[in-house]
Protein backbone atom coordinates (compact mmCIF):
# COMPACT_ATOMS: atom_id res chain seq x y z
CA UNK A 1 0.00 0.00 0.00
CA UNK A 2 0.69 3.65 -0.38
CA UNK A 3 2.57 5.68 2.52
CA UNK A 4 -0.04 8.47 4.20
CA UNK A 5 2.24 10.90 3.15
CA UNK A 6 1.81 9.44 -0.43
CA UNK A 7 0.20 12.96 -1.70
CA UNK A 8 2.91 15.07 -0.93
CA UNK A 9 5.49 13.90 -3.21
CA UNK A 10 6.53 16.03 -6.15
CA UNK A 11 4.73 15.76 -9.21
CA UNK A 12 4.64 13.18 -11.69
CA UNK A 13 6.51 12.99 -14.60
CA UNK A 14 5.98 11.50 -18.11
CA UNK A 15 7.54 8.10 -19.17
CA UNK A 16 10.05 8.92 -21.73
CA UNK A 17 11.66 6.41 -24.21
CA UNK A 18 13.07 6.51 -27.88
CA UNK A 19 10.20 3.83 -29.83
CA UNK A 20 9.80 3.64 -33.27
CA UNK A 21 12.67 6.24 -34.31
CA UNK A 22 11.56 8.87 -32.26
CA UNK A 23 10.93 9.84 -28.32
CA UNK A 24 7.97 8.89 -27.23
CA UNK A 25 6.35 10.11 -23.70
CA UNK A 26 3.60 8.55 -21.92
CA UNK A 27 1.51 9.44 -18.90
CA UNK A 28 -1.12 8.23 -17.24
CA UNK A 29 -0.91 4.36 -17.41
CA UNK A 30 -0.64 2.50 -14.59
CA UNK A 31 2.29 1.75 -12.70
CA UNK A 32 2.14 -1.94 -13.71
CA UNK A 33 1.22 -1.99 -17.29
CA UNK A 34 3.34 -4.34 -19.35
CA UNK A 35 5.35 -3.02 -22.48
CA UNK A 36 3.28 -6.21 -24.18
CA UNK A 37 0.08 -4.41 -23.00
CA UNK A 38 1.28 -1.14 -24.14
CA UNK A 39 2.44 -1.75 -27.43
CA UNK A 40 -0.66 -4.17 -28.42
CA UNK A 41 -3.66 -1.64 -26.99
CA UNK A 42 -1.77 1.45 -27.08
CA UNK A 43 0.63 1.79 -29.76
CA UNK A 44 -1.00 -0.82 -31.72
CA UNK A 45 2.20 -2.60 -32.54
CA UNK A 46 0.87 -6.12 -32.91
CA UNK A 47 3.52 -7.96 -34.35
CA UNK A 48 4.95 -8.74 -30.52
CA UNK A 49 2.02 -11.35 -29.60
CA UNK A 50 0.89 -12.62 -26.43
CA UNK A 51 1.32 -16.41 -25.59
CA UNK A 52 2.12 -17.27 -22.06
CA UNK A 53 2.61 -13.77 -20.14
CA UNK A 54 4.64 -15.11 -17.48
CA UNK A 55 8.25 -15.02 -19.70
CA UNK A 56 8.81 -18.44 -20.99
CA UNK A 57 7.60 -18.86 -24.12
CA UNK A 58 9.50 -16.10 -25.93
CA UNK A 59 6.44 -14.90 -28.41
CA UNK A 60 6.51 -11.50 -26.56
CA UNK A 61 10.57 -10.87 -27.13
CA UNK A 62 11.50 -7.42 -27.98
CA UNK A 63 14.65 -6.03 -27.63
CA UNK A 64 15.89 -2.82 -25.04
CA UNK A 65 18.44 -0.89 -25.74
CA UNK A 66 20.57 1.42 -22.98
CA UNK A 67 23.55 3.49 -22.88
CA UNK A 68 26.36 1.67 -20.38
CA UNK A 69 29.18 3.77 -17.81
CA UNK A 70 30.54 4.97 -21.27
CA UNK A 71 28.30 5.86 -23.26
CA UNK A 72 27.83 3.01 -25.95
CA UNK A 73 24.70 1.45 -26.93
CA UNK A 74 23.90 -1.91 -25.50
CA UNK A 75 21.05 -3.81 -26.87
CA UNK A 76 19.38 -7.00 -25.00
CA UNK A 77 16.43 -8.73 -25.36
CA UNK A 78 14.02 -9.08 -22.41
CA UNK A 79 9.97 -10.74 -22.06
CA UNK A 80 8.02 -7.61 -22.90
CA UNK A 81 5.20 -9.41 -20.56
CA UNK A 82 6.86 -8.55 -17.79
CA UNK A 83 8.73 -5.58 -18.12
CA UNK A 84 6.65 -3.11 -16.15
CA UNK A 85 6.34 0.44 -18.62
CA UNK A 86 7.94 3.05 -16.42
CA UNK A 87 11.05 0.48 -16.73
CA UNK A 88 11.67 1.85 -20.43
CA UNK A 89 12.45 5.22 -18.91
CA UNK A 90 15.37 6.62 -20.73
CA UNK A 91 15.75 3.70 -23.07
CA UNK A 92 14.95 2.44 -26.29
CA UNK A 93 12.36 -0.04 -27.12
CA UNK A 94 12.73 -2.02 -30.50
CA UNK A 95 9.83 -4.58 -31.87
CA UNK A 96 9.50 -6.85 -34.46
CA UNK A 97 7.87 -3.73 -36.83
CA UNK A 98 11.63 -1.52 -36.61
CA UNK A 99 13.50 -4.13 -38.65
CA UNK A 100 11.93 -3.10 -41.90
CA UNK A 101 12.64 0.48 -41.71
CA UNK A 102 16.10 -0.26 -41.28
CA UNK A 103 16.08 -2.28 -44.87
CA UNK A 104 13.93 0.49 -46.75
CA UNK A 105 17.17 0.89 -49.03
CA UNK A 106 19.23 -1.85 -48.50
CA UNK A 107 17.13 -4.62 -48.70
CA UNK A 108 16.12 -6.59 -51.61
CA UNK A 109 12.47 -5.84 -52.14
CA UNK A 110 9.59 -8.69 -52.24
CA UNK A 111 6.61 -6.66 -53.50
CA UNK A 112 6.43 -3.48 -51.40
CA UNK A 113 8.31 -4.54 -48.61
CA UNK A 114 11.51 -4.98 -47.16
CA UNK A 115 12.66 -7.84 -45.40
CA UNK A 116 15.52 -7.49 -42.80
CA UNK A 117 18.38 -9.99 -43.46
CA UNK A 118 16.71 -11.77 -40.08
CA UNK A 119 12.93 -11.98 -42.33
CA UNK A 120 14.62 -13.00 -45.37
CA UNK A 121 16.48 -15.82 -43.63
CA UNK A 122 13.68 -16.93 -42.12
CA UNK A 123 11.50 -16.80 -45.41
CA UNK A 124 14.54 -18.99 -47.40
CA UNK A 125 15.07 -21.50 -44.54
CA UNK A 126 11.24 -22.11 -44.04
CA UNK A 127 12.05 -21.08 -40.42
CA UNK A 128 8.01 -20.07 -39.80
CA UNK A 129 4.93 -22.23 -40.11
CA UNK A 130 2.32 -20.78 -37.96
CA UNK A 131 3.68 -17.55 -37.61
CA UNK A 132 2.99 -16.69 -34.02
CA UNK A 133 6.20 -17.47 -32.15
CA UNK A 134 8.16 -16.05 -35.30
CA UNK A 135 8.38 -12.05 -34.02
CA UNK A 136 9.66 -13.61 -31.03
CA UNK A 137 12.61 -15.79 -32.44
CA UNK A 138 13.04 -12.77 -35.45
CA UNK A 139 13.69 -10.32 -32.56
CA UNK A 140 16.33 -13.02 -30.52
CA UNK A 141 17.80 -13.32 -33.91
CA UNK A 142 18.38 -9.75 -34.45
CA UNK A 143 20.06 -9.30 -31.00
CA UNK A 144 22.40 -11.44 -31.83
CA UNK A 145 23.07 -10.14 -35.46
CA UNK A 146 23.73 -7.22 -33.80
CA UNK A 147 25.41 -8.18 -31.60
CA UNK A 148 28.11 -9.93 -33.53
CA UNK A 149 27.76 -7.85 -36.27
CA UNK A 150 29.01 -4.90 -33.96
CA UNK A 151 31.97 -7.28 -33.06
CA UNK A 152 33.52 -8.59 -35.96
CA UNK A 153 31.98 -12.33 -35.52
CA UNK A 154 29.92 -14.95 -35.94
CA UNK A 155 28.16 -17.31 -33.52
CA UNK A 156 28.66 -21.19 -33.67
CA UNK A 157 25.56 -22.69 -34.35
CA UNK A 158 25.04 -23.85 -30.79
CA UNK A 159 25.57 -20.20 -29.40
CA UNK A 160 22.58 -19.68 -31.79
CA UNK A 161 20.65 -22.24 -29.93
CA UNK A 162 21.58 -20.98 -26.44
CA UNK A 163 20.62 -17.77 -27.90
CA UNK A 164 17.20 -18.95 -28.87
CA UNK A 165 16.38 -20.98 -25.73
CA UNK A 166 14.17 -18.69 -24.19
CA UNK A 167 11.86 -18.73 -27.56
CA UNK A 168 9.74 -21.78 -27.84
CA UNK A 169 8.21 -23.01 -31.34
CA UNK A 170 5.54 -25.47 -31.20
CA UNK A 171 5.07 -26.65 -34.97
CA UNK A 172 7.64 -25.44 -37.32
CA UNK A 173 10.60 -26.92 -35.21
CA UNK A 174 14.17 -25.44 -34.43
CA UNK A 175 16.54 -26.88 -36.96
CA UNK A 176 15.32 -24.58 -39.80
CA UNK A 177 15.42 -21.26 -37.36
CA UNK A 178 18.54 -22.46 -36.48
CA UNK A 179 19.17 -22.12 -40.65
CA UNK A 180 18.43 -19.14 -40.36
CA UNK A 181 20.25 -17.83 -37.88
CA UNK A 182 23.08 -18.98 -39.95
CA UNK A 183 22.33 -17.68 -43.20
CA UNK A 184 20.97 -13.62 -41.92
CA UNK A 185 25.79 -13.74 -42.26
CA UNK A 186 25.69 -14.45 -45.64
CA UNK A 187 23.40 -11.61 -46.11
CA UNK A 188 24.10 -7.85 -47.65
CA UNK A 189 24.45 -6.03 -44.07
CA UNK A 190 21.79 -4.19 -42.61
CA UNK A 191 22.83 -2.42 -39.23
CA UNK A 192 20.99 -0.43 -37.01
CA UNK A 193 21.53 3.43 -36.99
CA UNK A 194 23.15 3.45 -33.58
CA UNK A 195 24.60 6.97 -33.14
CA UNK A 196 20.69 8.31 -33.72
CA UNK A 197 20.05 5.92 -30.85
CA UNK A 198 22.95 7.34 -28.97
CA UNK A 199 22.00 10.83 -29.38
CA UNK A 200 18.21 10.15 -28.49
CA UNK A 201 18.80 8.30 -25.21
CA UNK A 202 21.38 11.02 -23.98
CA UNK A 203 18.60 13.46 -24.35
CA UNK A 204 16.36 11.19 -21.94
CA UNK A 205 19.27 11.09 -19.16
CA UNK A 206 17.63 12.75 -15.53
CA UNK A 207 20.30 13.46 -13.15
CA UNK A 208 17.45 12.99 -10.48
CA UNK A 209 15.88 9.60 -11.40
CA UNK A 210 12.04 9.37 -12.74
CA UNK A 211 9.11 10.21 -10.24
CA UNK A 212 5.92 9.12 -11.62
CA UNK A 213 2.52 8.33 -10.54
CA UNK A 214 -0.86 7.54 -11.97
CA UNK A 215 -4.60 7.35 -10.61
CA UNK A 216 -6.21 3.94 -10.20
CA UNK A 217 -9.57 3.25 -9.26
CA UNK A 218 -10.05 0.88 -6.67
CA UNK A 219 -13.52 -0.46 -5.66
CA UNK A 220 -12.61 1.66 -1.54
CA UNK A 221 -11.91 4.47 -3.69
CA UNK A 222 -9.50 5.99 -6.35
CA UNK A 223 -5.95 5.88 -5.07
CA UNK A 224 -2.56 7.33 -6.60
CA UNK A 225 0.22 4.29 -7.10
CA UNK A 226 3.73 5.65 -7.71
CA UNK A 227 6.69 4.33 -9.00
CA UNK A 228 10.22 5.83 -8.23
CA UNK A 229 13.43 5.24 -9.93
CA UNK A 230 16.03 6.98 -7.72
CA UNK A 231 19.45 7.77 -10.07
CA UNK A 232 22.17 7.37 -7.27
CA UNK A 233 22.46 4.69 -4.23
CA UNK A 234 22.33 7.90 -2.05
CA UNK A 235 19.31 8.68 -3.20
CA UNK A 236 17.84 4.77 -3.14
CA UNK A 237 18.95 3.96 0.33
CA UNK A 238 17.12 7.33 1.61
CA UNK A 239 14.16 6.65 -0.51
CA UNK A 240 14.36 3.06 0.96
CA UNK A 241 14.20 4.58 4.73
CA UNK A 242 11.60 6.71 4.22
CA UNK A 243 9.58 4.29 2.28
CA UNK A 244 10.20 0.86 3.99
CA UNK A 245 6.92 -0.19 2.71
CA UNK A 246 7.34 0.25 -0.72
CA UNK A 247 8.38 -2.69 -2.76
CA UNK A 248 11.80 -2.98 -4.38
CA UNK A 249 12.12 -3.64 -7.65
CA UNK A 250 14.72 -4.61 -10.18
CA UNK A 251 14.01 -7.06 -13.19
CA UNK A 252 10.21 -8.07 -12.38
CA UNK A 253 10.51 -11.62 -13.27
CA UNK A 254 9.09 -12.61 -10.08
CA UNK A 255 6.71 -9.54 -9.89
CA UNK A 256 5.71 -9.57 -13.51
CA UNK A 257 3.85 -12.83 -12.78
CA UNK A 258 2.58 -11.56 -9.18
CA UNK A 259 0.43 -9.33 -11.90
CA UNK A 260 -0.28 -10.83 -14.57
CA UNK A 261 -1.14 -14.49 -12.54
CA UNK A 262 -2.17 -13.88 -9.60
CA UNK A 263 -3.43 -10.10 -9.33
CA UNK A 264 -1.87 -8.87 -7.37
CA UNK A 265 -1.53 -5.02 -5.69
CA UNK A 266 2.10 -4.46 -5.62
CA UNK A 267 1.60 -0.86 -4.50
CA UNK A 268 4.69 1.60 -4.46
CA UNK A 269 7.36 0.39 -6.31
CA UNK A 270 10.90 1.57 -5.96
CA UNK A 271 13.31 0.59 -9.48
CA UNK A 272 16.71 -0.41 -8.56
CA UNK A 273 17.54 -0.79 -12.33
CA UNK A 274 18.76 3.67 -12.42
CA UNK A 275 20.66 3.20 -10.17
CA UNK A 276 24.43 2.74 -12.04
CA UNK A 277 26.53 1.71 -8.76
CA UNK A 278 23.90 -1.20 -8.38
CA UNK A 279 24.85 -2.51 -11.64
CA UNK A 280 28.50 -2.75 -11.76
CA UNK A 281 30.43 -6.18 -11.21
CA UNK A 282 33.82 -5.44 -10.51
CA UNK A 283 37.07 -7.03 -8.56
CA UNK A 284 37.70 -4.94 -5.12
CA UNK A 285 40.54 -6.06 -3.46
CA UNK A 286 40.70 -9.68 -2.58
CA UNK A 287 36.71 -9.79 -3.62
CA UNK A 288 34.45 -10.17 -6.43
CA UNK A 289 32.32 -7.12 -5.89
CA UNK A 290 28.35 -7.83 -7.57
CA UNK A 291 26.01 -4.76 -7.15
CA UNK A 292 22.68 -6.22 -6.31
CA UNK A 293 21.55 -4.57 -9.83
CA UNK A 294 24.16 -6.66 -11.64
CA UNK A 295 22.00 -8.18 -14.59
CA UNK A 296 22.24 -12.38 -13.76
CA UNK A 297 24.12 -12.18 -17.22
CA UNK A 298 27.01 -10.29 -16.63
CA UNK A 299 27.29 -11.69 -12.68
CA UNK A 300 27.10 -15.42 -14.10
CA UNK A 301 30.27 -14.12 -16.53
CA UNK A 302 32.19 -12.73 -13.97
CA UNK A 303 31.54 -16.22 -12.26
CA UNK A 304 32.08 -18.38 -14.95
CA UNK A 305 35.47 -16.45 -16.22
CA UNK A 306 36.90 -17.16 -12.64
CA UNK A 307 34.83 -20.96 -12.16
CA UNK A 308 34.61 -22.37 -15.94
CA UNK A 309 32.74 -25.65 -14.35
CA UNK A 310 29.95 -23.15 -13.53
CA UNK A 311 28.76 -22.56 -17.46
CA UNK A 312 26.40 -25.27 -17.38
CA UNK A 313 24.27 -23.72 -14.58
CA UNK A 314 24.97 -20.23 -16.38
CA UNK A 315 23.59 -21.86 -19.48
CA UNK A 316 20.18 -23.46 -17.89
CA UNK A 317 19.32 -20.52 -15.53
CA UNK A 318 16.09 -19.19 -17.37
CA UNK A 319 16.35 -18.11 -20.85
CA UNK A 320 18.55 -15.33 -22.30
CA UNK A 321 15.66 -12.72 -22.01
CA UNK A 322 14.89 -13.01 -18.05
CA UNK A 323 18.95 -13.52 -17.78
CA UNK A 324 18.74 -9.80 -19.48
CA UNK A 325 16.37 -8.41 -17.14
CA UNK A 326 15.92 -10.19 -13.80
CA UNK A 327 19.52 -9.75 -11.44
CA UNK A 328 21.51 -11.90 -8.92
CA UNK A 329 20.54 -9.68 -5.97
CA UNK A 330 16.96 -10.30 -6.47
CA UNK A 331 17.39 -13.67 -6.68
CA UNK A 332 19.42 -13.93 -3.34
CA UNK A 333 16.94 -11.60 -1.63
CA UNK A 334 14.08 -13.37 -3.08
CA UNK A 335 14.88 -16.41 -0.89
CA UNK A 336 13.13 -18.91 -3.06
CA UNK A 337 14.32 -22.26 -1.83
CA UNK A 338 14.72 -23.41 -5.30
CA UNK A 339 16.60 -20.61 -6.30
CA UNK A 340 19.89 -21.70 -8.46
CA UNK A 341 21.83 -18.72 -7.40
CA UNK A 342 22.18 -19.14 -3.89
CA UNK A 343 23.54 -22.23 -3.86
CA UNK A 344 26.46 -21.60 -6.07
CA UNK A 345 27.66 -18.53 -3.87
CA UNK A 346 27.02 -20.24 -0.86
CA UNK A 347 30.02 -22.96 -2.30
CA UNK A 348 32.23 -19.97 -2.70
CA UNK A 349 31.56 -18.32 0.92
CA UNK A 350 29.68 -15.09 -0.56
CA UNK A 351 28.68 -12.56 1.98
CA UNK A 352 25.55 -10.32 1.41
CA UNK A 353 26.11 -6.45 2.12
CA UNK A 354 22.82 -4.58 3.14
CA UNK A 355 22.08 -0.64 3.90
CA UNK A 356 19.65 1.26 5.46
CA UNK A 357 20.00 4.52 5.20
CA UNK A 358 24.21 5.32 5.27
CA UNK A 359 24.38 1.74 7.57
CA UNK A 360 26.28 -0.97 5.73
CA UNK A 361 26.37 -4.37 7.22
CA UNK A 362 27.94 -7.60 6.19
CA UNK A 363 26.70 -11.11 6.98
CA UNK A 364 27.46 -15.15 5.41
CA UNK A 365 25.04 -15.10 2.96
CA UNK A 366 24.54 -18.88 4.86
CA UNK A 367 22.90 -16.68 7.62
CA UNK A 368 20.38 -14.67 5.54
CA UNK A 369 17.72 -16.85 5.24
CA UNK A 370 16.26 -17.77 8.52
CA UNK A 371 12.74 -19.35 7.01
CA UNK A 372 10.85 -20.30 4.63
CA UNK A 373 10.53 -16.89 2.27
CA UNK A 374 12.08 -14.86 5.27
CA UNK A 375 15.48 -13.47 5.88
CA UNK A 376 17.24 -11.58 7.59
CA UNK A 377 16.45 -8.01 6.12
CA UNK A 378 15.62 -5.67 8.71
CA UNK A 379 12.62 -2.29 7.49
CA UNK A 380 13.80 0.21 5.69
CA UNK A 381 17.17 -2.21 4.34
CA UNK A 382 18.21 -3.45 1.32
CA UNK A 383 20.54 -5.87 -0.55
CA UNK A 384 23.26 -3.55 -1.72
CA UNK A 385 25.32 -6.47 -3.15
CA UNK A 386 27.13 -9.85 -3.05
CA UNK A 387 30.87 -10.30 -2.23
CA UNK A 388 32.83 -13.42 -3.41
CA UNK A 389 36.65 -14.49 -2.14
CA UNK A 390 38.80 -14.89 -4.93
CA UNK A 391 40.26 -17.30 -2.91
CA UNK A 392 37.25 -19.60 -2.93
CA UNK A 393 38.07 -20.29 -6.63
CA UNK A 394 40.84 -21.44 -6.06
CA UNK A 395 39.36 -24.43 -4.96
CA UNK A 396 37.68 -27.21 -7.87
CA UNK A 397 34.08 -25.55 -7.74
CA UNK A 398 30.69 -27.06 -9.55
CA UNK A 399 27.28 -26.42 -9.98
CA UNK A 400 24.95 -28.82 -11.07
CA UNK A 401 21.49 -28.18 -12.09
CA UNK A 402 18.72 -31.33 -12.37
CA UNK A 403 15.58 -30.56 -14.23
CA UNK A 404 13.27 -32.02 -16.30
CA UNK A 405 13.86 -29.73 -19.09
CA UNK A 406 17.15 -28.94 -20.19
CA UNK A 407 16.30 -25.35 -20.90
CA UNK A 408 14.53 -22.86 -19.83
CA UNK A 409 13.12 -24.70 -16.62
CA UNK A 410 12.62 -24.27 -13.02
CA UNK A 411 14.99 -26.55 -10.94
CA UNK A 412 13.94 -29.89 -8.90
CA UNK A 413 17.35 -29.59 -7.41
CA UNK A 414 20.44 -27.29 -7.55
CA UNK A 415 23.36 -27.74 -5.87
CA UNK A 416 26.74 -25.84 -5.77
CA UNK A 417 30.19 -27.26 -4.45
CA UNK A 418 33.59 -26.42 -3.83
CA UNK A 419 36.17 -29.01 -2.60
CA UNK A 420 40.25 -28.54 -1.98
CA UNK A 421 42.25 -31.23 -1.58
CA UNK A 422 45.68 -31.64 0.08
CA UNK A 423 47.46 -34.66 -1.45
CA UNK A 424 44.65 -37.11 -1.58
CA UNK A 425 43.16 -35.16 1.49
CA UNK A 426 39.80 -33.19 1.53
CA UNK A 427 41.49 -29.93 3.02
CA UNK A 428 38.00 -27.60 2.72
CA UNK A 429 34.16 -28.58 1.06
CA UNK A 430 31.69 -26.64 0.78
CA UNK A 431 28.17 -28.61 -0.16
CA UNK A 432 25.27 -26.31 -0.85
CA UNK A 433 21.64 -27.42 -1.78
CA UNK A 434 18.57 -25.59 -3.36
CA UNK A 435 14.98 -27.45 -3.51
CA UNK A 436 15.90 -29.72 -0.19
CA UNK A 437 14.70 -27.72 2.52
CA UNK A 438 12.58 -24.78 3.17
CA UNK A 439 15.42 -22.40 2.21
CA UNK A 440 18.87 -22.89 0.39
CA UNK A 441 21.45 -24.12 3.12
CA UNK A 442 24.94 -25.80 3.33
CA UNK A 443 25.00 -29.75 4.13
CA UNK A 444 26.83 -29.56 7.75
CA UNK A 445 27.00 -33.26 8.39
CA UNK A 446 27.73 -34.29 5.10
CA UNK A 447 30.75 -31.46 5.12
CA UNK A 448 32.33 -32.93 8.40
CA UNK A 449 31.96 -36.25 7.27
CA UNK A 450 34.34 -35.36 4.13
CA UNK A 451 36.88 -32.82 6.01
CA UNK A 452 40.48 -33.98 6.55
CA UNK A 453 39.57 -37.77 5.29
CA UNK A 454 40.85 -39.13 2.09
CA UNK A 455 38.83 -38.26 -1.07
CA UNK A 456 37.99 -41.91 -1.85
CA UNK A 457 35.12 -43.72 -2.51
CA UNK A 458 34.42 -44.89 1.23
CA UNK A 459 34.35 -41.47 1.96
CA UNK A 460 31.83 -40.73 -0.51
CA UNK A 461 29.87 -43.23 1.20
CA UNK A 462 29.78 -41.89 4.39
CA UNK A 463 29.29 -38.37 3.32
CA UNK A 464 26.46 -39.93 1.53
CA UNK A 465 24.84 -41.36 4.39
CA UNK A 466 25.20 -38.00 6.11
CA UNK A 467 23.23 -36.25 3.80
CA UNK A 468 20.24 -38.19 4.76
CA UNK A 469 20.58 -36.85 8.23
CA UNK A 470 21.20 -32.93 6.72
CA UNK A 471 17.90 -32.46 4.43
CA UNK A 472 14.10 -34.24 4.70
CA UNK A 473 13.07 -33.20 1.02
CA UNK A 474 8.98 -32.57 0.56
CA UNK A 475 7.63 -34.48 -2.26
CA UNK A 476 6.22 -31.63 -5.00
CA UNK A 477 5.19 -31.08 -8.67
CA UNK A 478 9.02 -31.48 -9.75
CA UNK A 479 10.23 -34.15 -7.62
CA UNK A 480 9.54 -36.76 -5.06
CA UNK A 481 11.62 -36.40 -1.75
CA UNK A 482 13.07 -40.38 -2.64
CA UNK A 483 14.03 -38.52 -5.76
CA UNK A 484 16.01 -35.07 -4.63
CA UNK A 485 17.49 -37.30 -1.69
CA UNK A 486 19.05 -40.17 -4.36
CA UNK A 487 20.08 -37.05 -6.80
CA UNK A 488 21.49 -35.11 -4.04
CA UNK A 489 23.12 -38.25 -2.97
CA UNK A 490 24.38 -39.21 -6.88
CA UNK A 491 25.99 -35.54 -7.17
CA UNK A 492 28.81 -36.23 -4.27
CA UNK A 493 29.68 -39.41 -6.52
CA UNK A 494 29.84 -37.21 -9.82
CA UNK A 495 31.94 -34.38 -7.58
CA UNK A 496 34.47 -37.25 -6.50
CA UNK A 497 34.56 -38.72 -10.38
CA UNK A 498 35.58 -35.05 -11.74
CA UNK A 499 38.04 -34.61 -8.90
CA UNK A 500 39.21 -37.46 -7.30
CA UNK A 501 43.19 -37.42 -7.48
CA UNK A 502 44.98 -38.86 -9.82
CA UNK A 503 42.25 -40.09 -12.22
CA UNK A 504 39.45 -37.94 -12.85
CA UNK A 505 36.91 -37.73 -15.31
CA UNK A 506 38.15 -36.54 -18.64
CA UNK A 507 36.85 -32.52 -19.29
CA UNK A 508 34.45 -34.23 -22.19
CA UNK A 509 32.85 -36.62 -19.94
CA UNK A 510 31.82 -34.00 -17.36
CA UNK A 511 30.65 -30.31 -16.94
CA UNK A 512 33.65 -29.01 -17.12
CA UNK A 513 33.85 -28.52 -20.44
CA UNK A 514 35.04 -26.09 -22.98
CA UNK A 515 33.76 -22.97 -22.11
CA UNK A 516 31.53 -21.47 -25.00
CA UNK A 517 33.01 -18.21 -27.05
CA UNK A 518 30.42 -16.00 -25.59
CA UNK A 519 30.85 -17.52 -22.34
CA UNK A 520 34.57 -16.76 -21.95
CA UNK A 521 33.61 -12.68 -23.39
Amino acid sequence: MNSPHSAQQAPSEPIRFYHRGEVVSVDGVRTTRSVLDWLREDAHCTGTKEGCNEGDCGACTVVIGELDGQGALQLASVNACIQFLPTLDGKALFTVEDLQPQCATACTKHGDAALHPVQQAMVECHGSQCGFCTPGFVMSLWSSYELHQQAGTRPSRQQLADDLSGNLCRCTGYRPILDAGQRMFDLPAVRLDRAAVVQALQGLRRAQGLAYAAPVALPEGPRLDHFHAPATLEALAALREARPQARLLAGSTDIGLWVNKQFRDVGELIYLGGVAELRRVEQRGDQLYIGAGALLEDAWRALVQRAPALADVWLRFASPPIRHAGTMGGNVANGSPIGDAPPILMALDAEIELRRGARVRRMPLTEFYLDYMKNALEPGEFVQGLAVPLAAFARQVRGYKISKRFDCDISALCAGMAIALDGDTVASVRLAYGGMAATVRRAAQAEAALLGKPWTQATVRAAQAALALDFKPLSDMRASAAFRLQVAQNLLQRLWLETRPGDPLPASATSVFSVLPHAAA
